[in-house]
C-alpha cells in the first residue's frame, strides 16, 4: 500500500514570547500530518496548544524552524499570499464558532467560497445545500445561525470550513462548549470526513476521548509535542 502525502510538516518549530521576559513557548516540535489523517494535540491551558495550532493556520510567521502546508514553505509569504493560500487549503473550526448572526446557515457557509470566487454563486449554493445536508442540517438552511443549538451550530462551522475543499482543517478545542452527546457527534464528523474525504484534521483538545481515539496524538507539556 502506498503511504499517504503529508500535507503539513513542521521541523523544529519553535517561539519565542519576550514579555514579561524572554521565553519560549514553544520549542524544537518536529511532526508530519498526513492526507487522511486526525492528529489530536493534548495540554493543558497554557501548555503551548493554541500557539502551534495559530502557526499552524499561518497567522502568525514569527517562529523558529520550517513549516510546509501542501508544500509550500510557510515563512517568508507576503501576507497577501497567506490570506489566499489560508482559504484554497486550510479549514478553520474554534471553540466558538464564530458564525455571523445577520446570515442564515447557508449564507454563512458560503462565505469563505464566494470569498475565492472560482465558481458560480449557484454551484456554490449547491454545494453548500449538499454538505448541510451530509451533517444533517438540510431542513435548517434559511435559520438565522442565532436560534441554532450549539451543536447545530458547530455542524454550521465544520460545513464552512469544508466549503473551498482545503486539505487540512485546524480545529481549536471545538468540543469545548459542547454537552457529552454533542462533543461525541462533533468528533465522529471530524472522523468521518478525514476517512470519506481524505481530508487531515489536527485539533487541539482537553477531551481524553479525542485524544485517545484519533490517528495519532500528541501530548503538549511544556512547549514540547510528545508521543
Amino acid at each position: 500500500m502506498t503511504a499517504a502525502a503529508h500535507i503539513l510538516k513542521a521541523n523544529a518549530l519553535g517561539k519565542q514570547f519576550y514579555e514579561p521576559e524572554r521565553h519560549y513557548v514553544l520549542q524544537n516540535n518536529t511532526f508530519e500530518v498526513a492526507e487522511g489523517e486526525l492528529v489530536s494535540i493534548y495540554g493543558k491551558s497554557g501548555s503551548g496548544k493554541s500557539t502551534l495550532l495559530y502557526i499552524l493556520s499561518t497567522l502568525d510567521t514569527d517562529f523558529e524552524g520550517e513549516l510546509l502546508i501542501n508544500g509550500t514553505q510557510i515563512k517568508g509569504q507576503s501576507q497577501s499570499f497567506l490570506s489566499e493560500f489560508r482559504n484554497r487549503n486550510i479549514g478553520f473550526v474554534y471553540q466558538s464558532h464564530y458564525l455571523l448572526n445577520e446570515f442564515n446557515v447557508l449564507q454563512n457557509v458560503l462565505l469563505p467560497a464566494l470569498k475565492l470566487n472560482t465558481h458560480s454563486r449557484a454551484e456554490l449554493t449547491e454545494k453548500a445545500r449538499t454538505l448541510l445536508t451530509e451533517l444533517g442540517m438540510e431542513d435548517r438552511l434559511s435559520y438565522p445561525v442565532y436560534k441554532l443549538s450549539g451543536g447545530q451550530q458547530q455542524r454550521v462551522a465544520i460545513a464552512r470550513a469544508l466549503i473551498n475543499d482545503p486539505g487540512l482543517i485546524i480545529a481549536d478545542e471545538p468540543t469545548g462548549n459542547l454537552d457529552r452527546k454533542n462533543s461525541e457527534m462533533i468528533f465522529e464528523l471530524f472522523q468521518n470526513i478525514c476517512k470519506t474525504r481524505n481530508t487531515a484534521v489536527a485539533i487541539a483538545t482537553h477531551d481524553d476521548k479525542i485524544y485517545n481515539n484519533s490517528n495519532k496524538s500528541y501530548e503538549m507539556i511544556d512547549g514540547s509535542l510528545r508521543l
